[in-house]
């Protein structure tokens, strides 16, 4: 995103938050308008930070800006969004990439609360503080810790910027005389609120996130140096905060790491085999719900995450994370991401497939159909027993899966019910059903098929499922089948001419894809026939036997 754009676009969420507080405050939370303003407003907030981590806003008495650049400016005493954020101290303003609707909605409120001024009680800063929110920020001027009403340090902040210079020299001069006065006498120290001990925890993070490896290998160092049990049970402690810290920040080669060294503790000879079954529930610890959300967070997100690494990390992985898995398949937003926790599944689901199949209870259907496409995947035809109730599903979708799941599997215990499913109501779930049989390739699975296409009522059901059902059988190219087409091409009738011509007409497409050049005297002898479809597709077959091979 260019900065210009940027620029623009910041300026029109300022006029988005102008609106919707308003709004927000008129409507009630039912009200289609209220509704509106607040889609509108979470739309401007994801446009502009899909290209941005944060938008970061500095808030001065009169005017807000970015990056140095003033979107927003009120001389105005009433109705002032910089005024309001100002006198109660507030600096700067940053929302966050993440910014999700119900805090955006939070957000508004205390917009439109202060406005009406309800609560006179409660600032800006202490609403903010309770909501606590994760993707807003904020930095307060201390001064607002002055005991003085808000009118009182309204006027005071007006006169002391009245007063200031815009000279260079006062600028520094000023910078300058701060760090030569002394210390305040009789003032208390306030204690730091929750807020500030957030950005201290931060800044903390961003320097020693480049010292994680050497302390990772300290720790492992004192694993080795251990002589009583308690030091290790410590160690062992400080080593899943470090799983912990770099699983929320995103950094899944440093857990890789330690993972792996953990298996280097665990093959040491000289270690306690107390000591390795601790470190052996280090593989649990990553499948724990907390650790499984860091990672779908990480996979849901837009940053560039090897594959190699996450491979090495699913192989570290426990059966203990299938649940949290699927719990998070469910809620994932991108197709990446979706397939990410798909392989990781498909290769836990190979230890435990029992766990996989509790999925298909969910009452998501597209959850549903993932974990049928997750046990077909893993191919153990243990599955069967699971995906046999799943063709009753409510959803075709689904019903669809678990039939070509099924086919994949093959074994007799699938026959019978995908026989069943030749018979569904719906059609694209017959069809599915016929590949499923072709699929399976037995010859009862062929002989099932070919009485389902010479059953007298096939002929009424739609041309493409028919072409579909005799496409399957070129799956078997052998001389039963290909009778069976010849004998189909070859029948006349008088009555339902047209439904005949169309299975005349299927069986020569099927001739052509069998590849047999001894089909060409029977589809030379129907190339005049009076019916267009049949001319068609046997002139198409006759070309696809002479010139393809």
């Amino acid at each position: 995103m260019e900065k210009s754009e940027d620029i623009r676009d910041a300026k029109e969420i300022i006029q988005t938050l102008m609106k919707a507080k308003k709004n927000v405050r008129m409507y009630p939370e039912n009200n289609p308008v209220y509704v509106k303003t607040l889609d509108d407003s979470l739309a401007h907030f994801t446009h502009f930070l899909d290209y941005r981590d944060d938008l970061k806003l500095q808030i001065r008495q009169n005017s807000i800006l970015y990056e140095t650049e003033e979107i927003y400016s009120s001389p105005e005493k009433e109705d002032n969004l910089a005024l309001f954020f100002f006198k109660d101290g507030l600096r700067e303003l940053t929302f966050k990439k993440g910014l999700t609707r119900d805090e955006l909605e939070e957000f508004l409120k205390i917009l439109a609360r202060e406005y009406d001024r309800e609560e006179i009680d409660d600032d800006i800063v202490t609403l903010l503080w309770e909501r606590d929110f994760q993707h807003i920020q904020y930095i307060v001027d201390e001064a607002i810790l002055v005991d003085m009403d808000d009118e009182e340090y309204e006027i005071t902040a007006e006169n002391n910027l009245k007063e200031q210079g815009t000279d260079i020299d006062d600028l520094k001069r000023a910078y300058t005389d701060g760090f030569q006065l002394e210390e305040p006498q009789g003032i208390s120290v306030v204690p730091l609120s929750e807020n500030d001990l957030q950005v201290l925890v931060q800044e903390l993070e961003k320097d020693s996130s480049s010292k994680l490896d050497k302390l990772v290998s300290i720790l492992f160092e004192l694993v080795y140096l251990s002589e009583k049990q308690s030091e290790v049970d410590e160690t062992f402690q400080f080593i899943r905060d470090a799983i912990q810290y770099s699983m929320r920040h995103g950094d899944i080669e440093t857990v890789n790491r330690i993972m792996k060294q953990t298996q280097e503790v665990i093959k040491e000879p000289a270690f306690q085999e107390s000591g390795k079954n601790y470190f052996a529930m280090l593989s649990q610890y990553l499948g724990h719900q907390e650790i499984a959300g860091y990672l779908a967070e990480m996979l849901d997100s837009s940053m560039d995450l090897s594959e190699d690494a996450y491979a090495e990390y699913v192989g570290y992985l426990d059966r203990n994370a299938i649940q949290p898995l699927m719990h998070y398949l469910g809620q994932m937003k991108t197709v990446r991401a979706r397939k990410h926790i798909i392989d990781a599944l498909i290769m836990l689901g190979r230890k435990d497939i029992q766990a996989i199949a509790r999925g298909l209870e969910d009452q998501r259907w597209f959850l549903v159909r993932n974990i049928i496409y997750i046990l077909r995947k893993i191919g153990d035809r243990r599955a069967t027993e699971f995906l046999l109730k799943s063709v009753r599903h409510h959803d075709i979708r689904v019903r669809k899966e678990a039939i070509k799941a099924l086919g994949e599997m093959g074994g007799r215990d699938v026959i019978q019910t995908l026989r069943e499913c030749l018979d569904d109501v719906d059609g694209e779930v017959r069809v599915a059903a016929a590949k499923a049989f072709g699929a399976v390739g037995t010859e009862v699975a062929k002989r099932i098929l070919l009485e389902k296409i010479s059953n007298k009522m096939f002929k009424d059901r739609d041309f493409n499922e028919k072409k579909a059902f005799y496409e399957v059988l070129v799956k078997w190219k052998d001389q039963m089948v290909f009778d069976f087409l010849v004998a189909t091409l070859r029948k006349k009738a008088f009555f339902n001419r047209s439904k005949n011509d169309e299975a005349r007409a299927c069986a020569a497409f099927t001739l052509g894809l069998l590849g047999r050049k001894d089909a060409l005297p029977e589809l030379h002898a129907v190339r005049n026939s009076g019916n267009d479809l049949l001319q068609d597709f046997v002139h198409a077959a006759i070309r696809k036997l002479e010139h393809d091979q």
